[in-house]
């Protein structure tokens, strides 16, 4: 069957030829599927699940005109001329294979709403990595909202980028958080600025290998053009940029949290400065915040926000603006918050941090730790975790589905730690792993929910499991 060339199709194409399939259909496939069928398209959605919300979202784009398949999410129709995958969709999915099999093109969220946006569209400014993307899309967008554009946090953050671009007001530029999921089909977009704040194993059950993960992760600087910003502690970022297929003029823009040489980003004296983009920077650099600024404080959201820094100052927002928008900025929750502080003891809720590399690097802006982790490990070990943070742990609280492979790190690396394990697998029982990490907690120390591993075998998502951990702080406080 004839596949409709779309290669050079836009948002004034005839969409009115095209049989377009939606795989998934969450925020990105529900925005996607309404785009389509308002530019005229034959739109089919597809998606392995038939819960409640699923039904919802198809009973609305039904009504508009699409053709709704749930309940299977894995075969295709006969006729399709484009396939968009949504997010969360493993790159090694079924109905993935079966398009790339018949010679369909496969379009990711990214791929589609840059093939959407209009005349005088908003440039993109883009963040990618393993760990921090959210925290800094989110002080990248408080900056530009403090340079008085108008902006918005879009993405794998939780609000389409398909409905961003077909705003009708439009806006001035757009802060894009990218997730591993969302690269391998993006194709065409042209960031302004880019950057991939980390590399470390995560996805590998999606991704089939680590390999493929970094192969995706690198596409973030795909032609780049204005600023490629690589994380100089972290040499991965570093050679993606020079591997990368940038537009000619492109420049790589290091960050580091010590003091930054000529076209970085750094710390001086407890300044963040920019060494970049100013004149004669071999010579200069330009103060842009305090670190007291940075909330919350800890050296890795530094690190972030002297990302989304870079990335500002690429669009060309002053050092003002920089400044201003840091000391706005809402943390996202469930990133290193403290819930209390009770008789010297610190209770803080990183939930978020949902791999191994994320772990470390909350367990590490702390002294001496009651670690609490567990859930699903998603294909990672924690060896290496085990290893550099030892010498901070007070003790180790374990719970979840995949606890033992933390539990058998910690028996290799740190015998010495103690642990206790919590064996229940209802959401109650965050009570016993709060007890447990209490009675092993002295003054000065630091109970820190900080997983290194997904939520979904006990709890709705991270926030819920934050959630549970906050609360049981609560009634362990309140007596």
């Amino acid at each position: 069957m004839t596949v409709l060339d779309v290669s050079g199709y836009a948002r004034d194409s005839d969409w009115s030829r095209v049989h377009a399939v939606v795989a998934g259909v969450g925020v990105a496939g529900f925005a996607a599927a309404d785009a389509l069928l308002s530019l005229g398209a034959a739109v089919t959605v597809i998606d392995g699940a038939d819960g409640e919300r699923q039904r919802e979202r198809a009973t609305v784009l039904e009504i508009l005109g699409a053709t709704i398949r749930l309940g299977d999410g894995e075969s295709l129709p006969e006729s399709v001329d484009v396939l968009i995958v949504s997010p969360g969709l493993p790159p090694v999915a079924p109905v993935i294979r079966a398009a790339l099999d018949r010679g369909i093109p496969i379009w990711g969220e990214l791929e589609l709403a840059w093939r959407l946006r209009g005349a005088d569209a908003a440039p993109w400014l883009t963040v990618s990595g393993t760990n921090g993307k959210t925290t800094t899309t989110l002080m990248l967008a408080s900056i530009l909202r403090a340079a008085g554009l108008r902006t918005a946090a879009v993405g794998n953050i939780g609000v389409s980028l398909v409905d961003a671009v077909m705003d009708p007001v439009g806006f001035d530029v757009l802060a894009v958080e990218v997730g591993a999921p969302q690269l391998p089909f993006l194709f065409s977009a042209s960031p302004l600025a880019s950057v991939c704040l980390n590399l470390a194993p995560d996805h590998v059950d999606l991704f089939g290998s680590f390999e493929a993960y970094r192969e995706a992760k690198a596409r973030i600087y795909r032609n780049t053009q204005v600023a490629a910003i690589y994380n100089d502690a972290d040499p991965e970022t570093e050679r993606m940029v020079a591997e990368a297929d940038v537009v000619e003029g492109c420049r790589a823009i290091g960050i580091t949290l010590g003091i930054p040489s000529r076209s970085m980003f750094g710390v001086v004296d407890d300044l963040l400065v920019d060494r970049a983009f100013v004149e004669n920077r071999g010579e200069n650099a330009q103060e842009l915040a305090s670190i007291r600024d940075v909330r919350p404080f800890a050296p890795h959201n530094v690190g972030n926000a002297l990302a989304a820094a870079a990335l500002a100052r690429a669009f060309g927002v002053s050092a003002e603006a920089v400044r201003e928008g840091l000391r706005t900025f809402e943390p996202a929750g469930h990133r290193i918050a403290e819930v209390a502080d009770v008789g010297g003891i610190r209770w803080v809720d990183d939930s978020k941090a949902t791999n191994g590399h994320a772990a470390q690097t909350s367990l590490l802006a702390y002294e001496s730790v009651v670690w609490i982790a567990g859930g699903l490990a998603k294909g990672q070990q924690f060896d290496d975790l085990v290893e550099r943070t030892r010498g901070r742990l007070r003790g180790v609280v374990l719970l979840g589905a995949d606890r033992d492979r933390i539990r058998e790190a910690l028996v290799r690396h740190a015998p010495e730690v103690p642990v206790v394990e919590v064996t229940r697998t209802d959401t109650g029982c965050m009570d016993a792993v709060v007890s447990a990490a209490a009675a092993m907690a002295k003054p000065g120390d630091t109970v820190l929910l900080a997983p290194g591993c997904a939520s979904w075998d006990m709890f709705t998502d991270y926030a819920h499991r934050g959630d549970e951990f906050a609360a049981s702080v609560a009634r362990l406080v309140a007596g």
